[in-house]
C-alpha cells in the first residue's frame, strides 16, 4: 500500500503540546527526510523584514535524525524565494498520516542575499531543557548557519 499524498503537519512546543496544525502534500520521502509542500494560511504579516502572505508556498524539509527543519518560502505572486525559515526542533516523526515535531523556540531566518537572523534566543534560554538537549539544539543552529554560509559562497 502506498503512503498518502497528503498529510497533516503538527508542530508541538517543547512539552509536546500541539500549537499548530495544517495540511500539506508529500513531495518526497526517504529514510532520512521528508519534503512537504504547504501553503501559508494566516493573514499577511511582516516577519523580521520578510513578508509572509496568505497563499505563500512553503517547501518544508523535515529530517528524521537532525534537530531542525527547513522551510523554503516562495512568494504567492510569482514563486520567487522570499527566504528560509529554520526551526531548531526535535527530529521529525512520521506515522503514515502525520509529520510531528517539537519546536525548541530557537530559529534561523535566512534572506535571499545570505543575511541570517537568529530568533527567539531568550525564549530558548528560558526553556527547561536538559543540558544535552540544549547543546544539541545549539549544535543544530551552528550546522544550519554553516549550510547557508556555504550556499552563499557557491
Amino acid at each position: 500500500m502506498s503512503e498518502p499524498k497528503t498529510l497533516t503537519v503538527i508542530k508541538q512546543d517543547h512539552t509536546g503540546t500541539e500549537v499548530w496544525r495544517y495540511q500539506g502534500s508529500i513531495i518526497a520521502h526517504t529514510d532520512e527526510h521528508m519534503i512537504v509542500e504547504a501553503f501559508f494560511d494566516r493573514d499577511d504579516m511582516l516577519f523580521h523584514g520578510m513578508w509572509l502572505r496568505r497563499g505563500d508556498r512553503f517547501v518544508e524539509t523535515y529530517y528524521f535524525t537532525r534537530s531542525y527543519n527547513i522551510f523554503e518560502v516562495h512568494a504567492c505572486e510569482d514563486d520567487h524565494i522570499r527566504g528560509w525559515y529554520c526551526n531548531i526542533a526535535t527530529p521529525a516523526e512520521f506515522d503514515g498520516k502525520r509529520v510531528i515535531y517539537c519546536d525548541l523556540a530557537l530559529d534561523l531566518l535566512v534572506f535571499p542575499d545570505g543575511r541570517q537572523l537568529v530568533l527567539d534566543e531568550e525564549e530558548f534560554s528560558n526553556l527547561p531543557l536538559l543540558p544535552e538537549q540544549r547543546q544539541k539544539a545549539r549544535m543544530a543552529l551552528v550546522e544550519l548557519q554553516s549550510i547557508f554560509n556555504q550556499n552563499k559562497k557557491e
